[in-house]
C-alpha cells in the first residue's frame, strides 16, 4: 500500500507537509495541497485514518432522476444499498454536473471524502471525469458505460443486443418489414450500443437498413414531432425507441396527428418504467430490472475491492409485450 513516505519522496517534501495536505490543514498553500492530492491519486494512496473510521462508498449521479419511486434511478440506488449497507458500508449519494467535475478531479474528490469506490450513473462520453477514470486507481463501476484497459473500472447494464433482437423478431412475426429507430444523439456509450443493436438486429433478420428510418435528436418532444410523422410518411410501420420517455412522447404525438397505435403504427420502448403499463395504449417495452442492476453494481464493486478485475456484468433484457404493438394493417 502506498504511504505518506512515498508521496513525500515523489514530491521532495517532508512527511508532515504531505500529512497537512491530505488532511486539509490551513498552514500550507493551495498549490502545494493540490500537488499533494494529485500525487496521492497518481500513486493510488488511501487515507488509512479515514478508512479505519468508516467504510464508505458513493453513488455518483448525473442526468438521472432518482428521488422518488417512479424515477429511473431510484430502484438502481435502492438495489445497491440493499446489498452494501448490510455488509457494513456507508453509501452516500452524490449528484454532480460537468461544472463540478471541472472544479475538482475525480481522484482528489474520492480521497478527500474517504471513498473506497464509486458506482457511477448517468455519465456521457464527454464528461470530464471519464478521461480521468481511464487511468484511475480507485475502483469504480459504470452503469451503461464502459472504459477499456483499466482493470479497476467495471461496467453493468442490460444486454441491448438481446433486447433489440427480441423486439425486431416480435415485430417481424406481426408482419412488419419497415422498422424505424428514434433515439437521442450518439454521445453516450449506451445510445451507441442501442443504435448498433438496432442495425445488427435488422441485418440478422434480413430487413432493410435505411438511414431515412432513423431519427436522432436531443429534445424528446421536438424529435418526436420531427421524426414520427416523417417516418410514417415513408411507410415505416413500427418504431423502436431508445428510451420509454421518447416512446411515451410518441404516443401523444400520434394521438395529436390521428395516427392510431397499433393499427397504423406499432411502438416499442426501452426501460419498462412503472408508467408504461398505464399509457394509452400500454407500452410494449424492453425491460431493465433496475433493482437487479443496483445489486449487480454492488457485486461488481465488491469484486474490484477484492482485487478481482471484473470487466462487465450484463443482465438479460426481456421484451414485455403490451398493446402498443400489433399486426400490420396499412399498405406501405
Amino acid at each position: 500500500m502506498v504511504t505518506i513516505n512515498d508521496i513525500a519522496a515523489k514530491l521532495g517534501v517532508s512527511k508532515s507537509t504531505v500529512s497537512k495536505g491530505l488532511n486539509n490543514a490551513t498552514d500550507i498553500s493551495d498549490e502545494m495541497r493540490k500537488k499533494i492530492l494529485e500525487t496521492a491519486v497518481e500513486l493510488g494512496y488511501h487515507n488509512k485514518r479515514l478508512l479505519c473510521r468508516e467504510k464508505k462508498l458513493c453513488i455518483i449521479v448525473e442526468n438521472m432522476d432518482y428521488l422518488t419511486p417512479d424515477q429511473f434511478g431510484y430502484d438502481i440506488i435502492l438495489g445497491f444499498r440493499q446489498m452494501a449497507e448490510p455488509e457494513g458500508w456507508t453509501v452516500n449519494i452524490v449528484p454532480v454536473d460537468k461544472d463540478f467535475q471541472r472544479q475538482i478531479p475525480y481522484g482528489v474528490f474520492m480521497i478527500q471524502n474517504g471513498y473506497l469506490g464509486a458506482f457511477i450513473l448517468g455519465f456521457s462520453l464527454i464528461d470530464p471525469w471519464m478521461t480521468e477514470l481511464a487511468a484511475s486507481k480507485i475502483p469504480a463501476v459504470l452503469y451503461d458505460n464502459q472504459i477499456d484497459g483499466n482493470p479497476r473500472i467495471a461496467s453493468v447494464g442490460c444486454d441491448s443486443q438481446e433486447g433489440f433482437d427480441q423486439a425486431v423478431k416480435h415485430l417481424l412475426d406481426l408482419g412488419h418489414r419497415k422498422i424505424g429507430l428514434l433515439s437521442g444523439p450518439l454521445e453516450s456509450y449506451i445510445l451507441k450500443a442501442r443504435y448498433n443493436a438496432y442495425i445488427n438486429a435488422l441485418s440478422k433478420y434480413n430487413l432493410e437498413i435505411n438511414e431515412e428510418y432513423i431519427g436522432l435528436g436531443y429534445y424528446v418532444c421536438d424529435s418526436t414531432k420531427e421524426h414520427v410523422q416523417r417516418m410514417y410518411n415513408l411507410g415505416v410501420t413500427a418504431i423502436i425507441f431508445s428510451h420509454d420517455i421518447r416512446a411515451i412522447s410518441a404516443i401523444t404525438e400520434c394521438m395529436n396527428r390521428r395516427i392510431h397505435i397499433p393499427d397504423d403504427l406499432s411502438i416499442i420502448g426501452f426501460d419498462d418504467l412503472p408508467m408504461t403499463a398505464f399509457t394509452d395504449p400500454p407500452l410494449t417495452t424492453i425491460r431493465q430490472d433496475r433493482i437487479a442492476l443496483g445489486k449487480a453494481g454492488w457485486y461488481a464493486i465488491s469484486c474490484l475491492l477484492n482485487h478481482l478485475p471484473i470487466s462487465s456484468v450484463m443482465l438479460r433484457a426481456p421484451l414485455i409485450v403490451r398493446s402498443s404493438t400489433g399486426p400490420v394493417r396499412r399498405q406501405t
